[in-house]
């Protein structure tokens, strides 16, 4: 009889006669059809809110992968260089006008005696309300005490930088070193920095039950395909509605999900870190483009510069609500007076076609390239756009999210591997894959027990894993 390919739906196996199993049971909410094939029911109901399912998302952005293991562990590269900020000078220290009191990294965590500036380094030093930015040469460490003279300036590091007592507003970079003839070298060396990131997946199971008597309410496709398969795909419309849900709460829960607090959570399930979240907590935030074009085009700019610190990944792509996809386009109307409305298709040789054709409007700005794409979920007004439609000052707007892939270090494997940034984590072995499971038990068909029902039950354990979070732009309020 042989496998048939349904898109949407992966490979099934059509009955020889009409037979209530789940290898043959056909998904007609997800599964790609030519028209001439769809039964008589879905064309009696009217489809008056056009396509209700919302997942996508992340098959368009991101990859599945088996993992075998409870959680998934991986290691994200630190900063090459030696930089901090927030630290203080002249804090009541012996020669405090020449200490450096080291608070946290450039990323704002807490560092303090845990930084890596040996003697011998040679700095440039600067505070926000100072005058001067100071070159100085490091002549003593003690714990989070750094001392540096200053080079050019005669006088103390404070009186250099032209400030004051300075608490918090100092910053600090290594720019190199500088030893004496006839001395030793280093007595300590700098580990390389990295950050360690889990993620654990949860288990989510629906399940749509319909008695015996009822079962008139299968439908049955014959296939005749050219490769020899024949036979009966069923379907029921009650049941297909349960799996779109189904697949529609799978996108939702990796989108929405948290991971449970370490305190006052009695009774919560553990959670998992979904992609808000894990955004919210390593990303970067922006209540950008709620203005006019021109502060929209100052937010862009500043977003932009924000990347720029960051990895600054050239292709991203932008998953938006339309009130900011709006915005968006009229901000690059007021730029460039190209084609219909002003909107300018730059990255596409300036063929709006081409654009529309890959479901994108794209366009290049200082050395980035953007992809814009409405964001369905944000939008429906019984999904997100609901909530967000009832909390304003917490509304999720939209996403960037960096193309390509990222190295990182998998704990699992011990080696560096090449991996999307956002990517699907299910659990699977060589005997069982959790990654979509369906199954049909009870009475009618092929029965089970003694239940005098048809139950089809669905299953999955996944979770989501967002590397790079630092390179990823959350559009909130």
């Amino acid at each position: 009889m042989g496998l048939i390919s349904i898109p949407g739906a992966g490979d099934i196996t059509p009955a020889a006669q009409k037979q209530v199993v789940p290898s043959a049971y056909v998904d007609f909410t997800t599964a790609t059809w030519a028209q001439q094939y769809l039964p008589d029911l879905m064309e009696k109901e009217a489809e008056v809110f056009g396509q209700r399912t919302i997942s996508g998302f992340l098959s368009q952005v991101g990859a599945e992968e088996s993992m075998a293991a409870d959680q998934v562990i991986w290691s994200e590269q630190g900063r090459l260089h030696l930089s901090y900020k927030g630290c203080d000078i002249d804090t009541g220290n012996t020669n405090a006008d020449n200490v450096i009191t080291i608070v946290s990294d450039v990323d704002g965590n807490t560092i303090g005696a845990n930084h890596g500036i040996r003697v011998g380094d040679m700095l440039l030093v600067s505070c926000a309300s100072g005058t001067a930015t100071a070159t100085a040469h490091v002549t003593g460490v003690t714990g989070a005490n750094v001392t540096a003279v200053p080079y050019d300036v005669a006088g103390t590091l404070l009186a250099a930088i032209g400030g004051t007592a300075q608490l918090n507003d100092v910053s600090v970079l290594v720019i190199g070193s500088e030893f004496d003839k006839g001395t030793v070298g280093r007595t300590s060396a700098n580990e390389p920095a990295f950050a360690t990131f889990n993620n654990k997946p949860i288990i989510m199971k629906d399940f749509y039950q319909v008695s015996g008597s009822d079962t008139s309410q299968i439908g049955w496709v014959e296939i005749s395909g050219e490769e020899g398969q024949n036979g009966y795909l069923w379907y029921l419309k009650a049941a297909g509605d349960t799996r779109a849900r189904f697949s529609d709460y799978v996108e939702m829960s990796l989108l929405e999900a948290k991971k449970k607090g370490s305190a006052n959570q009695t009774g919560a399930a553990d959670g998992t870190e979904g992609l808000f979240q894990s955004l919210e907590t390593r990303g970067n935030v922006s209540n950008a483009f709620l203005g006019t074009a021109a502060q929209n085009l100052l937010d862009f700019d500043l977003t932009l510069a924000q990347l720029d610190t960051q990895g600054a990944i050239e292709e991203n792509m932008m998953f938006l609500d339309r009130g900011t996809s709006l915005k968006i386009d009229d901000m690059l109307a007021s730029m460039n007076s190209y084609g219909a409305g002003g909107t300018s298709f730059g990255v596409f040789n300036n063929s709006e076609d081409m654009a529309l054709n890959l479901g994108f409007s794209g366009f290049r700005r200082g050395s980035y390239d953007f992809y814009k794409s409405d964001f369905r979920y944000l939008n429906d007004a019984a999904t997100r756009g609901l909530i967000n439609k009832n909390n304003a000052a917490e509304a999720i707007r939209g996403v960037f999210i960096p193309a390509g892939v990222t190295s990182v270090y998998d704990q699992a494997l011990g080696k560096n591997l090449k991996r999307p940034f956002l990517h699907v984590r299910y659990r699977a072995s060589e005997m069982e894959s959790r990654q979509m499971k369906t199954w049909t038990t009870g009475s009618v068909g092929a029965t089970t027990s003694s239940l005098d029902a048809m139950e089809m039950h669905f299953l999955t354990e996944r979770c989501l894993v967002v590397q790079g979070a630092n390179n990823f732009v959350l559009l909130k309020g």
